[in-house]
């Protein structure tokens, strides 16, 4: 099936893979790199004359292990092109929503149906009701309902739709319970039928499906699915499709022959996996086991009196409808309309702004409506529409927030200049939105809560919304201040959004970034800088608001000695008559906080990348940063339409190389590759100049090296540049810490956040109704012994290096952990508290953890406000 072309070109190919080292491996492995190569030449050619089932059975080699062998081959930035990278993505991306929805539909059918049915039904069972029929249908459905091949969750609710429509035509008899009650009632509840096996099931019409909705609610129940979105989907993707190929029409039971010529038809023009081959379990879908994450465990409780709870691994379709479920929960009690308290807000406005955000919101939901059903399927529009919902009622809950904390900061309740700026809105609107659909979006690998691409994955928002990624990072920190239920998970996608707009997105051309830098570049002559080198090891600040970033109004910092000014103008319209009598314009707020944290994400992750590869040179660290920030303070238009990495990459290279320090380009890629939420098109397709773009070697020779070859220079000279400072390295504003950890020097004590108190089957619990049992601080594994014992933890864990992971990274001057004391006499540091002598020791002891934990919820608070606190004084 190979044209002659790709015969030639995968040839090529595989010649230079044996000219590489290491080839000898690819020797062993001749058939599987031949295949490799004819992939990978069938890609660039666009001549894909045969499927990826049919590449994977002939060198007789799974998914995983196939992905993973590409990976290897993959040593020059030449070998495998972008065009590959994003072909291979997805198909992972398809192959993990697949093998997840497998997985759940066979369970779900072991919980539906009974393993061993009665004799007399057992002949209908295998040759009507046939696990093969239900997914084939599912894979037919799927194919033709949806046009992004990663969505989980509709994907989900279509299977959902599936079970029903068998299930409703199944006898009773097969049926295990909830399930065969809920048809039972659907057969008395309907028109009068005769039992439901020998019912002739020509007379089931199209109307009577439609309305038997007892089935679905009970498969939405068990699947902690909402009702209202699968029925949704239901009506508006699933009946349309039912009768798009012919099965009502005909006699309600589709042919399994039929169903798969069609689904032959999709299979073999995408040209990618034969999902039927799950039902065999074929060796080539098989995942790979030994990849999987091995969750680290807490040593279990020895305590008899305690609960055992075990926390059982979440599947990916489990997972992320925990998550929707517990954002719905949220949003049950905002509305889909402005509070009374915002309106109050509104009319304190100078110039109301209720007319104009209503309209705007109106407005923006038949857009958003529109670029959903383009991207995902024309019959999912009203989906869309339910999810807009959703992040209007963040947006409006987001926005009462912020006012009312802005309320307490100012002192006011007119913010008639902020509630009247459009940008404003369309970002806080965009990041509630963002919010829902990341939600809704995750992907079925995200089992680490890592954020994976997928066809609706930001940065979509912006283009719906036609948002500049700059004006949109302005919101995003005040968002998550102003929200606090929102999920750890959550909260980490947004802060991978805000690393995103700095190290690419910010940058592109037409961003208002540039007219910024070149504002302020202007105001005092070439020698102003965005930020001036002599702050970078100050603190970050943090006591910003979104109103700070998007406005320019007249405010007097008071109180407020160093940092950047919230009467800063912050946008490029400011108009000059807001500068009181006649000062010179302030520096911009956003400019300077947003340089400020794109030098502190571009230190990090040149340090992860610099202890992978030079670990042996600590002297070449602050060299290769100062040629970095150089580049980004003054040079900051090799950014324009690039990325921060490879600016870091070059400027390694560029030092190792002036040093006689032997470190190839490849090597850095290599090691560049292993870092966390790296793409591999940012060293394969680096911009050299318009509309060209080629290898980060060619852009380091033709453009980074032209542009800073005297600087470089400098570096090899007697009097080398002045070292930039490091950045001071906060503790996150956001970061959540991971659990457990375990504390070194080999002791067997773990460090736990607090799990959340809510749990879905039980509604939204408030946590002071939890027990004390289930918000007790520490666990020893045995009942409160002595004072000594408290006082060995202590000691322990003082001893201890550890710092705790809600830490982002080390603190240049790291503050010691805190010590969980425990009172011999009764007396706790914290507020003298004494204990009355007929308390039992157990009382004592609990009373003082209570205090204790008291105490340490100040301390965090302390420790979160520390930089503000310093600043005020």
């Amino acid at each position: 099936k190979v044209s002659e072309s790709v015969r030639e070109k995968a040839w090529k190919t595989y010649e230079s893979l044996l000219a590489v080292d290491g080839a000898l491996a690819y020797n062993k492995k001749k058939k599987e790199t031949w295949g490799v190569c004819i992939f990978i030449a069938a890609i660039d050619l666009d001549e894909m004359t045969f499927t990826f089932t049919e590449l994977l059975k002939s060198i007789s080699i799974s998914v995983c292990s196939f992905f993973q062998f590409l990976k290897e081959v993959d040593v020059n930035m030449d070998t495998v092109s972008t065009k590959v990278d994003s072909t291979v993505s997805r198909l992972k991306k398809k192959y993990d929503v697949l093998l997840a929805l497998y997985h759940k539909f066979e369970r779900t059918c072991g919980l539906i149906y009974l393993e061993q049915p009665s004799s007399e039904i057992s002949a209908e069972l295998s040759s009507v009701l046939v696990l093969k029929n239900y997914w084939i249908t599912f894979l037919l459905a799927k194919g033709k309902v949806l046009q992004v091949e990663d969505d989980l969750v509709i994907s989900f609710q279509l299977l959902l739709c599936v079970l029903d429509y068998f299930i409703k035509l199944s006898p009773p008899a097969m049926l295990k319970e909830p399930y065969k009650s809920a048809v039972t009632a659907v057969t008395v509840n309907g028109s009068a039928r005769t039992p439901r096996r020998s019912q002739n099931r020509n007379t089931r019409t199209s109307k009577q499906i439609d309305t038997d909705t007892k089935v679905i609610e009970v498969l939405c129940k068990e699947n902690d699915c909402n009702l209202d979105e699968v029925k949704n989907v239901y009506f508006t993707s699933f009946i349309p499709f039912l009768n798009s190929i012919g099965i009502i029409a005909s006699n309600g039971l589709p042919e399994v022959e039929v169903l798969s010529r069609q689904y032959d038809e999709l299979y073999l023009n995408s040209k990618d996996i034969d999902a039927r081959l799950f039902l065999v379990h074929d060796e080539t879908l098989q995942p790979d086991v030994i990849a999987g994450s091995q969750l680290e465990r807490t040593p279990l409780k020895n305590n008899p009196d305690e609960e055992l709870n075990p926390v059982l691994p979440q599947t990916p379709v489990r997972a992320v409808m925990n998550n929707i479920q517990q954002l719905i929960m949220i949003l049950n009690s905002a509305t889909d309309k402005p509070s009374d308290t915002l309106i109050m807000y509104f009319n304190n406005c100078t110039v109301n702004p209720e007319d104009s955000i209503l309209k705007r919101v109106e407005s923006f939901e038949q857009i958003f409506k529109n670029k959903f059903a383009e991207a995902v399927g024309q019959g999912c529009a009203e989906i869309g529409s339910q999810r807009y919902k959703l992040g209007v009622r963040l947006y409006y809950r987001v926005m009462e927030s912020m006012l009312k904390s802005e309320e307490e900061r100012l002192s006011v309740q007119n913010f008639s200049k902020l509630l009247n700026d459009n940008i404003f809105h369309t970002s806080l609107l965009a990041c509630a939105v963002e919010v829902v659909m990341a939600t809704y979006g995750r992907n079925a690998s995200q089992s680490d809560g890592t954020s994976a691409e997928t066809d609706l994955s930001f940065p979509w928002i912006l283009n719906v919304f036609d948002l500049k990624a700059f004006d949109f990072y302005k919101v995003i920190e005040s968002f998550i201040k102003a929200e606090p239920s929102l999920t750890r998970e959550m909260i980490k996608h947004l802060e991978r959004c805000e690393h995103r707009i700095m190290e690419s997105l910010a940058w592109q051309s037409g961003s208002p970034l540039f007219d910024l830098i070149k504002q302020s570049k202007e105001r005092e002559g070439q020698t102003d800088q965005p930020e001036p080198t002599s702050t970078l090891n100050l603190p970050l600040q943090h006591n910003h608001t979104a109103a700070d970033l998007y406005l320019s109004p007249v405010r007097s910092p008071k109180k407020k000695a160093s940092g950047p000014s919230p009467s800063a103008n912050s946008t490029p319209d400011a108009q000059p008559n807001v500068t009181p009598q006649a000062q010179k314009p302030q520096r911009s707020t956003s400019l300077s906080l947003f340089y400020k944290k794109v030098y502190l994400l571009a230190y990090l992750r040149l340090r992860n990348l610099f202890f992978r590869l030079l670990p042996e040179h600590p002297d070449l660290e602050p060299l290769i940063w100062t040629l970095f920030q150089h580049t980004l303070q003054n040079e900051y238009e090799l950014m324009r339409d690039r990325h921060l990495d490879q600016i870091m990459m070059c400027s390694m290279y560029g030092i190792c190389k002036v040093k006689n320090v032997d470190l190839r380009f490849k090597t850095i890629v290599s090691a560049y590759k292993e870092l966390p939420n790296t793409n591999q098109e940012t060293f394969k397709r680096v911009l050299i100049r318009e509309e060209q773009y080629d290898s980060i070697i060619v852009f380091y020779n033709l453009v980074f090296m032209q542009k800073l070859k005297t600087n470089i220079l400098q570096y090899a000279s007697n009097r080398p540049p002045t070292l930039s400072p490091i950045p001071h390295i906060p503790r996150s504003p956001y970061q959540f810490s991971n659990s457990p950890r375990r504390v070194p020097a080999g002791n067997n004590i773990y460090i736990s956040p607090l799990k959340s108190p809510y749990k879905f089957s039980d509604g939204f619990q408030s946590p002071t109704k939890m027990t004390p049992r289930s918000r007790i601080l520490v666990s020893i594994g045995e009942s409160f012994g002595t004072s000594e014992k408290f006082q060995k933890i202590n000691q322990m864990v003082c001893n201890s290096d550890c710092q705790l992971k809600r830490s982002a990274e080390v603190s240049a001057a790291p503050k010691p952990l805190k010590r969980l004391r425990f009172d011999i006499e009764g007396q706790d540091e914290a507020d003298g508290s004494k204990h009355l002598p007929q308390e039992s020791k157990f009382q004592q002891k609990l009373a003082e953890m209570t205090s204790t934990r008291t105490r340490m919820q100040k301390q965090k608070l302390n420790d979160g406000n520390d930089t503000s606190a310093s600043e005020e004084k």
